[in-house]
């Protein structure tokens, strides 16, 4: 059984386009009846629009077997007084579900990922954390790559204004235990049996995604298709207990290790 993550792993972060394998990865799971769940953490689309662009680009699955941070945001974050940061597309996300925003005195500061975030805008966040506002971020990543560029991602802005404040922070995506959780119940009803132990997840984002789900006891995959050029540029640096248990390239070299272990 299997957790996917999206960017990076099935489709690209430059041009947003089908990672070699991928299509035919989820379309040999569907073939097999392999219980499986996209776990993504977009937060620039609405959850509909975002899973109907990559049914658009030939990913064979419907919404029961799609997750992402949005369609858990209104149990961690009230729609009063949020001041939302990330980016313009994210904003307009947040207004469309009823979302107030509020940059005077809010009583959520939301972090979403942005590659340009000014020094204004931390200087914003921190007046607002020492003011009482509650910290949140829709997911944990640890880098946002864009345009050939790699920015600190939603974690790494996370633990600086924590650093800042010594605010704590609750994150509603990916690695969150409720995200995860979430994903597991939506799993078992495709296989009610299905536990932690049961899931390897394939994830671009070592540290963030894969990092949670180890904690969980999840067996995890690693391609480096997406944020990192190659594993030596992270992976010799983790801690042993969060090192993931294989490394691949992309979908297409999983998808050719699945056939000849079969």
């Amino acid at each position: 059984m299997y957790f996917i993550d999206v960017q990076g792993t099935l489709i690209s972060d430059k041009d947003k386009s089908p990672i070699a394998g991928s299509r035919e990865f989820i379309q040999m799971l569907n073939t097999q009846n392999i219980p499986y769940m996209v776990v993504t953490n977009n937060t620039k689309k609405a959850s509909q629009d975002f899973l109907a662009y990559l049914n658009k680009i030939g990913f064979d699955f419907d919404k029961t077997k799609y997750l992402d941070p949005l369609m858990l945001l209104d149990a961690k974050v009230s729609k009063e007084a949020v001041a939302a940061y990330g980016a313009t597309e994210f904003l307009q996300t947040l207004q469309e579900m009823g979302y107030k925003l509020d940059y005077t005195h809010p009583k959520t500061v939301l972090i979403a990922t942005k590659e340009n975030f000014t020094a204004d805008e931390y200087a914003q966040m921190i007046d607002f954390l020492l003011s009482g506002a509650k910290l949140v971020g829709m997911h944990e990543t640890s880098i946002y790559a864009k345009n050939n560029k790699r920015y600190p991602g939603v974690g790494a802005v996370l633990k600086m204004l924590e650093f800042a404040t010594s605010s704590s922070y609750d994150i509603v995506g990916k690695p969150s235990t409720i995200f995860y959780g979430e994903a597991l119940a939506r799993l078992k009803k495709q296989n009610p049996e299905a536990k932690f132990t049961d899931i390897t997840i394939i994830s671009d984002d070592v540290k963030g995604d894969l990092g949670g789900a180890k904690e969980l006891e999840m067996q995890t995959i690693f391609v480096t298709s997406g944020k990192y050029k190659n594993a030596d540029e992270i992976v010799p640096f983790l801690d042993e207990n969060l090192k993931p248990d294989f490394i691949y390239k992309n979908m297409q070299d999983i998808l050719i290790r699945h056939k000849m272990e079969k």
